[in-house]
């Protein structure tokens, strides 16, 4: 059974002949919280072209909707599902963090159904590999001290948004430790775009992404983001320009 990830088109009010946009939203946030509140959705529309949203397991309205694994393997399985039940395709995909790794992977496993990618906050590592979660359990059970530096940034922002489910985002992460992120295994064969902003301390790695579309032979762009981290890059407006700039060039 495919993951229900609430996928649905928000269709743009004026006319256009423009590719669909599917954004794929990072880790302790969501579809509202990374592209309604940021104005993404209002940013596309305002160009004709109809958004695809979709909230991953562990986040939204219902974080538990979703029994059995919650692999990225599954998720861009179920994304493929989607937007072929939905008869899209190809679609220009935007991801964000965790969403970008997720982007990375669908556009290369699903080659027939995008026709560009923008990686927001992109790395060529999994961070999420490296999170503790037991120190975080106890924290949030308990009141522990969490001893991991890295850890502790991430709890610490996903306490930023209230309606957060930590039993959830922890079972995700759990999930995703068990299927580990290995770009070079299978690069995307569409135009790709990285940015990130230049205090993002993740995107270091990003020019190691540049290497291996570049090896591959895949037409690609990287964009640095002037002051911006990995936490506020995403309500950029020259992120947003950039990234239709991009999808439009085709």
């Amino acid at each position: 059974m495919s993951l229900d990830l609430n996928l649905r088109v928000i269709t743009a009010s004026n006319e256009s002949e423009a590719r669909a946009v599917l954004l794929i939203h990072g880790f302790a946030s969501s579809a509202q919280m990374n592209w309604n509140r940021s104005r993404w959705v209002q940013h596309f529309h305002d160009q004709g072209r109809d958004v695809i949203l979709l909230d991953l397991p562990g986040h939204g309205e219902d974080p538990y909707r979703n029994d059995g694994s919650w692999t990225p393997t599954r998720i861009r399985e179920a994304i493929a599902a989607g937007l072929e039940d939905l008869n899209l395709g190809p679609v220009d995909v935007l991801g964000y963090s965790l969403g970008a790794r997720l982007g990375w992977e669908f556009a290369a496993h699903f080659p027939q159904l995008v026709n560009r990618l923008v990686m927001g906050g992109p790395a060529s590592i999994d961070p999420l590999a490296a999170f503790e979660v037991d120190q975080a359990r106890a924290y949030m059970e308990r009141g522990e001290e969490i001893h991991d530096e890295y850890t502790a940034k991430v709890i610490n922002i996903a306490k930023s948004e209230s309606a957060n489910d930590f039993n959830a985002l922890f079972r995700l992460i759990e999930a995703i430790k068990t299927d580990p992120y290995i770009p070079a295994s299978k690069v995307p064969a569409c135009p790709t775009l990285l940015v990130a902003g230049d205090h993002d301390d993740l995107a270091t790695t990003m020019p190691q992404l540049r290497r291996l579309l570049k090896n591959a032979g895949t037409e690609s762009a990287i964009h640095w983001l002037p002051g911006r981290n990995h936490a506020n890059a995403v309500t950029s407006r020259e992120f947003k320009e950039k990234a239709l700039e991009f999808f439009a060039s085709a």
